[in-house]
């Protein structure tokens, strides 16, 4: 198996992990939990939950960045001869940021929920990320800053995996032959 091989793949698994994870966690975690009959209980079920899947989660950017690290390397011949996989590379990039700082909010986010939660059994919450009126401020900051992030990661990660498809297709030989050219006469005119 080529190195390049190996590097798409761990490029893939991980996005997939982060992805799912992410969306799953957002969908069924959240959606779980906010339905727990004691209002003091949701948001603790919760946080444990995404505490239990934090690790994992790590695990699975750690093997996507490291996958996209050896396809850049492998591919940056494409990046600089190739029109359009610049581009698209670049797009990848900032996402990934994007996706890394929301994941991180997240989890500093989530801690401060969690806290809450273990300190005096629980809190009051309408939902996972709703709070109510007798939520305490830090952990109805958190909750509100987690309504809106616990679809960003998604979303971001989302446009990662769309951007992957394109780079695939790019690299498709015909593609390749097309975007050289493209971009020799580019720089000749």
């Amino acid at each position: 198996m080529s190195r390049n091989t190996v590097a798409r793949a761990m490029h893939d698994v991980g996005l997939a992990a982060w992805f799912g994870g992410s969306l799953m966690g957002a969908v069924g975690l959240n959606g779980a939990a906010a339905r727990v009959g004691d209002p003091e209980q949701r948001a603790g079920i919760a946080a444990d939950g995404w505490a239990c899947w934090t690790p994992w989660n790590a695990v699975a950017i750690a093997v996507h960045l490291v996958g996209a690290s050896g396809l850049t390397g492998a591919n940056r011949h494409r990046i600089v001869g190739q029109r359009g996989v610049a581009a698209n590379t670049a797009a990848k990039g900032a996402l990934t940021a994007a996706a890394l700082v929301a994941t991180a909010v997240s989890r500093v986010k989530g801690k401060v929920v969690e806290k809450g939660a273990e300190e005096g059994g629980g809190f009051p919450a309408e939902g996972v990320t709703e709070p109510d009126a007798l939520t305490p401020h830090p952990q109805a900051q958190s909750q509100q800053a987690l309504k809106v992030l616990q679809w960003t990661v998604p979303a971001l990660t989302g446009g990662l995996l769309v951007l992957s498809a394109l780079h695939g297709e790019q690299q498709r030989p015909s593609e390749v032959v097309r975007g050289m050219a493209r971009r020799a006469t580019h720089v000749l005119h």
